[in-house]
């Protein structure tokens, strides 16, 4: 990350219900307007407030409407605390930590961008606190999760090859992406590399609880999935912009389809040349956010 770049968030920590120390960062717009509704963003499984890092940029340094852009660090990824009681790393207990977010940064209305398991909350989040939500973009995830997919991202968490250096993660990265992501330049490669591990005694580690991964391996995937069609039925009247990867295992077309004939208003865009899940700031992807956005204020 360049230097004047950590000048672009403030770093935040809040405490959730049950006592855990949770993190967030708070880039605020470069020129404030109330009347513009914030973003939040939720990353995926492992992932972290990190991933945002360059939209974040884009959206609260926008020359024309620049807006507040909050990104989260679930419990037991990035900065947050570890929670010893591992069985709190699930949907409903995060999605409880988002509420706790809002309420200590003094947010009650927001636009979400949820990758992955942050799209999964969001399902949970419009029962629980449908107020908070202004509008969602999901990215490359829906109410149903591809077997293929899930099973792809267990043994890439679960792999026994750790990387020994930087160059070593960014080749691994490659190892396991770079089919599903052939648009992506060697910085991109290098950016998906910091955002994803940090630095331990030398050695770049996964910036994540080990527990989290460890889940995965509980699951039967010889028995279906369970979907969230559900829980997808209460956000038919509110905005909604779904991003797909061309590549996505995780989310597929049939399901997009599907969300779309539910859900009549919804925007849809592919992330070309990108797999699961796509970088938000490349493309022709900010731009369609920004629109998208730019009519829920």
């Amino acid at each position: 990350m360049r230097d004047e770049d950590k000048n672009a968030f403030t770093e935040k920590f809040f405490t959730s219900t049950d006592g855990l120390k949770l993190y967030a960062r708070d880039y605020r717009a470069a020129s404030r307007d109330i009347n513009r509704l914030p973003v939040i963003c939720l990353p995926g499984l492992t992932r972290n407030s990190r991933d945002f890092h360059e939209l974040a940029l884009l959206l609260s340094q926008d020359a024309a409407s620049p807006r507040r852009v909050v990104a989260l660090d679930y419990r037991g990824r990035g900065m947050s605390e570890r929670d010893a009681n591992t069985t709190n790393y699930n949907l409903a207990v995060e999605c409880a930590d988002v509420i706790a977010a809002c309420a200590a940064l003094g947010i009650d209305r927001a636009i979400f961008i949820g990758t992955s398991r942050g799209g999964l909350i969001l399902h949970l989040l419009a029962g629980m606190k449908p107020e908070l939500l202004a509008g969602i973009v999901f990215n490359d995830i829906g109410p149903v999760i591809e077997p293929v997919g899930l099973m792809a991202i267990r043994d890439y968490l679960n792999r026994d090859r750790k990387p020994l250096s930087w160059s070593d993660a960014v080749d691994i990265l490659k190892e396991n992406y770079a089919a599903a992501f052939p648009v992506l330049a060697v910085n991109d490669w290098q950016n998906m590399a910091q955002a994803i591990y940090r630095e331990q005694n030398g050695v770049p580690v996964a910036d994540c609880d080990p527990d989290i991964a460890e889940q995965l391996k509980t699951i039967d995937f010889s028995k279906p999935l369970p979907d969230l069609w559900a829980q997808f039925e209460s956000l038919r009247a509110m905005p909604l912009l779904v991003i797909r990867g061309e590549n996505s295992d995780l989310l597929s077309p049939q399901t997009v389809d599907e969300m779309a004939k539910r859900h009549p208003d919804m925007v849809q865009i592919m992330a070309r040349g990108q797999g699961h899940a796509p970088l938000l700031h490349l493309g022709d992807i900010p731009d369609t956010i920004r629109m998208f956005i730019g009519k829920l204020s």
